[in-house]
């Protein structure tokens, strides 16, 4: 299931079992519409900066993933920008280099 918070229309089904849902209602229904649709399993937010930036903000959020390349991507927008995001605490639970990034995991703690 994809949720998608900023186009409305008919869900989507595609072949293979991908469904395409459109809520509006801002990222808390969303991720609660894509955990209810997860049952058990794991739900991964996806999308730009202006996604993980609503979402981190929301709460809804428990692991942080990151692959850090040297390359800025359009502006350079910050992230983790405390405007955006507001107080986060992050524990780093993994640095892994790799051939042209570092992929970085956090919990984030409430």
């Amino acid at each position: 299931m994809f949720v998608n918070t900023t186009r409305t229309g008919e869900p989507i089904d595609k072949l293979g079992g991908t469904s395409y849902t459109f809520i509006t209602d801002g990222i808390e229904a969303a991720v609660a519409a894509a955990r209810e649709a997860a049952g058990d399993a794991d739900v991964l937010i996806a999308g730009g900066i202006r996604t993980a930036q609503l979402a981190l903000r929301a709460g809804v959020v428990d692991e942080l993933a990151l692959h850090v390349a040297p390359v800025v991507l359009q502006a350079g927008a910050r992230l983790l920008d405390g405007e955006a995001t507001g107080e986060l605490q992050l524990r780093c639970t993994e640095a892994v280099p790799g051939e042209g990034a570092v992929h970085l995991r956090y919990d984030v703690l409430r």
